[in-house]
């Protein structure tokens, strides 16, 4: 991955070439000279292969041509693929976790998952959510070349998140209360507590490793993020091996483990920045700068932890009403198995709508608003192949899949019943998260949780329960309603893409990234956002 520092006469533009992404710099101020004296040969003076013209005395670059496009799609694809191969190194972690488990017993196994779905809910998917938030002001500082900018953000969403998981610690030191209240067997809650208790410190880490994340992402920067995946991966199968083969700490042991392999990819991030990375030197310097701007900061983290959560929970929501249907105990275990694989399949449309966030936010900081527009389209038919390739593997699959997790024939019938269903909900799963990632590049996460909420509980969640409870369709009827939200939330993604103003979204990002150094926007900058939603 080769990077180099941006100019301070011209925003960078990020384009195939070499072995890796290179920002390259385009030059328009030939095109700025010609329009800001009258002249009215909008472009004369351009690069011959862009077409600008002024706005609000800057000159905006809005086509692109058909080079670009296929520029694009590779800009595309190497972003997404080392984030895609730093999450399957991530999603093996969480399995081995969940092999570890097994192996001492239903008691420790069951707990174990409690103990992880308890801290998905109140934990991982908050603190995952509300990193969101910086996103946009990361990789739009980015693009309009304002290292300081960038630094800041990132100190700001350090402080930020681990004031957030103050409270949220104290949800997990009383999780047996709150369990014990709802009803659940004492003897598997008393474990989880234990293995909670192990995994505390993940509330410290995830508070920085989620802001390095999406710091370097949107810089491009993808490969230390690999290195420390695989190196977090390494640890935690040895940590596991001393702690709960030798030592025997049994839950315990799976916990902790988990928890400090945490700390060797937090190692290694902090390791790669601190050596090479001049923003957050540029920024270094606890001032009173790193607590201003959190309110800019928090409008947009709330509605991405929102849409983060609602669509987490969900999944939460689909297990519990599991346990109500005639078979509980092969519809619960069935659930699991296709929960680990749309997870599995997840990390590819992920990854490409995080690739997007960052292309989108890079060029709008950038005022390249056709090159955002480029980037949103060539995303959008990537993830409808996507989609396409994954319903043709769970229907190919649908009898020899559930195999691999079982031999159980009930099991095996829900599973092989579903899949077909999870297959076409994926169809719709694809464009939609990449959409949110163009919506969230272009710092619009509230219309991403409107999405969110309208899909899955106002349409997905009615017509799961009905198919399922009221019409007796059972397991299958669950998916079916996931599969209303999917259809729901891709139409409404696709059009709020579609239909997006992309020279107002470029005026948005120069308003954003307006004030560097001190984090408060003023009355005129909120308005000219608000109209350009």
């Amino acid at each position: 991955m080769c990077t180099t520092t941006p100019a301070p006469s011209a925003p960078p533009v990020a384009v195939s070439g070499g072995k890796g992404l290179h920002h390259v710099y385009v030059t328009l101020a030939q095109c700025a000279d010609v329009h800001g004296h009258g002249g009215d040969a909008a472009g004369a003076h351009c690069h011959p292969q862009l077409k600008c013209h002024r706005v609000d005395g800057h000159a905006v670059l809005l086509t692109v041509t058909g080079g670009e496009t296929f520029r694009e799609a590779a800009a595309l694809c190497r972003l997404a693929c080392p984030i895609a191969l730093t999450a399957l190194l991530l999603y093996s972690r969480t399995a081995l976790s969940m092999l570890f488990l097994g192996s001492l017993g239903d008691l420790q196994l069951a707990a174990g998952s409690l103990a992880v779905a308890f801290a998905n809910i109140t934990g991982y998917s908050v603190l995952s959510g509300l990193s969101l938030g910086m996103d946009p002001l990361c990789s739009q500082a980015f693009g309009a070349n304002q290292p300081r900018l960038l630094g800041l953000t990132l100190y700001r969403s350090v402080l930020f998140l681990l004031c957030c998981s103050l409270p949220l610690s104290a949800l997990w030191l009383n999780m047996s209360k709150i369990l014990f209240f709802l009803g659940q067997d004492r003897e598997i809650t008393v474990l989880a507590q234990q293995y909670l208790l192990f995994s505390l410190p993940d509330l410290f880490t995830f508070s920085l490793i989620h802001p390095l994340r999406v710091y370097l992402r949107s810089q491009g920067i993808t490969q230390p993020l690999t290195t420390a995946a695989g190196a977090a991966v390494l640890f935690h199968v040895l940590a596991n091996y001393v702690l709960v083969g030798r030592l025997g700490l049994g839950a315990e042991g799976v916990a902790a483990a988990a928890s400090a392999s945490n700390f060797v990819l937090l190692g290694v991030l902090l390791a790669h920045v601190s050596r090479r990375d001049t923003a957050l030197r540029e920024a270094w310097g606890p001032t009173a700068e790193w607590l201003a701007g959190w309110g800019q900061l928090a409008r947009l983290a709330a509605p991405s932890c929102v849409s983060v959560c609602l669509e987490w929970w969900w999944y939460e929501v689909m297990i519990l009403l599991c346990g109500l249907l005639p078979e509980p105990k092969p519809a619960v275990a069935s659930m699991g198995v296709l929960m680990q694989t749309t997870a599995l399949v997840y990390v590819f449309p992920s990854s490409l709508g995080f690739g997007v966030s960052t292309r989108v936010g890079n060029e709008l900081g950038a005022n390249r608003p056709g090159r955002a527009r480029a980037a949103a389209r060539v995303a959008v038919v990537g993830a409808a192949v996507m989609g396409l390739v994954a319903m043709s593997f769970a229907a190919g699959m649908r009898h020899a899949w559930g195999r691999l997790f079982t031999a159980d024939a009930d099991i095996l019938r829900m599973t092989a019943a579903a899949l077909p269903v999870v297959g076409l909900c994926e169809l719709g799963n694809c464009p939609q998260t990449v959409g949110c990632g163009v919506l969230r590049g272009s710092a619009r996460p509230s219309r991403a949780a409107h999405v969110n909420l309208g899909a899955f509980y106002l349409v997905g969640m009615p017509v799961a329960v009905v198919l399922a409870f009221w019409y007796g369709v059972g397991f299958v009827g669950l998916w079916l309603g996931l599969l209303a939200a999917q259809v729901c939330c891709a139409g409404l993604m696709l059009y709020a893409v579609g239909s997006t103003d992309w020279e107002a979204q470029a005026r948005r990002a120069q308003a954003l990234t307006s004030s560097v150094g001190g984090g408060g926007r003023g009355r005129g900058s909120r308005a000219r956002e608000r109209g350009a939603r």
